[in-house]
């Protein structure tokens, strides 16, 4: 019998070691912090499975591109190159970097949210949530049953509910403020979002003449998943499919400590000209 050994095609050349402390000691601190896991330190947590933001290697490239980054005060060789970067990746000409991705929905809900307005999301991340919910607004998910769903749509669990989401657009008593897709859908296990999902999200949006967000979380292995489960898309390469999601959208918020594989970094990127002032207002106060 023929056997074939798959292996990680990159070595690891760093390790940090950790704590480790027993059953009777993780049961006393889940009891001390009301079975809260943000109330607890993470030294005191040997695998983190809370988050999946910041837990990747960098590679060594990325490393030592840290000691030749420019930080000159105005004009920085580094702000150019990242400007670039995702400005390609996006297709928006307005890019803002933030130190996280939940520093950018910061922002942003700063600016569009206040009291009383709707948001409606597949799924709101956790820190979405609450960027929305502090500026008063009120966050609505959307997600699809997947017990409803046939053989082909069990791939894109992650979708936005359509039927519920021109309900909720048909009887608010409020206008709905804004749509936040996020893909992947990080809130109900990462899962993935068609590219005909977004494309009637849209289709939506413009009916009832609401913005439409894009949470770029994992975007990069949503569009894999796109372009190996949609038919449409067998041809295209995964940058091309992101791309195209970010077509479909007013905004893109990232966090850069996903699908970006960096230790720290995300960004806000527009093509509306008014909230790219109001958002670079926002950055300089």
């Amino acid at each position: 019998m023929k056997h074939t050994t798959i292996i990680e095609p990159f070595r690891i050349k760093t390790v940090e070691p950790i704590h480790f402390n027993t059953r009777e000691e993780r049961n006393q601190l889940l009891k001390e912090v009301h079975y809260n896991l943000f109330g607890l330190e993470a030294q005191q947590v040997i695998i983190d499975l809370l988050t999946d933001s910041g837990t990747s290697a960098m590679s060594s490239k990325q490393w030592a591109s840290l000691m030749q980054a420019d930080e000159s005060y105005a004009g920085s060789q580094s702000w150019t190159r990242l400007q670039e970067v995702i400005q390609k990746m996006t297709g928006f000409p307005h890019v803002f970097p933030t130190h996280q991705g939940r520093a950018a929905e910061h922002i942003l809900f700063g600016l569009i949210g206040g009291s009383g307005k709707p948001f409606i999301s597949n799924t709101f991340f956790d820190t979405t949530r609450a960027n929305v919910e502090a500026s008063g607004a009120t966050a609505m998910d959307c997600p699809v049953d997947p017990s409803t769903l046939n053989k082909d749509e069990k791939r894109f669990q992650g979708n936005m509910n359509l039927i519920a989401l021109e309900e909720k657009l048909r009887t608010s008593k409020t206008p709905i403020a804004g749509v936040v897709l996020t893909v992947t859908n990080n809130s109900v296990g990462g899962q993935p979002v068609s590219m005909s999902n977004a494309v009637q999200v849209k289709q939506l949006c413009r009916v009832f003449n609401i913005p439409m967000y894009l949470d770029a979380c994992r975007i990069a292995e949503n569009a894999y998943f796109v372009k190996h489960h949609e038919p449409n898309f067998i041809n295209y390469s995964a940058r091309e499919i992101a791309l195209q999601f970010c077509r479909l959208s007013d905004g893109v918020l990232m966090s850069a400590k996903k699908d970006g594989l960096v230790n720290m970094g995300g960004f806000f990127a527009t093509r509306n000209a008014q909230l790219q002032k109001q958002f670079q207002n926002a950055l300089i106060l």
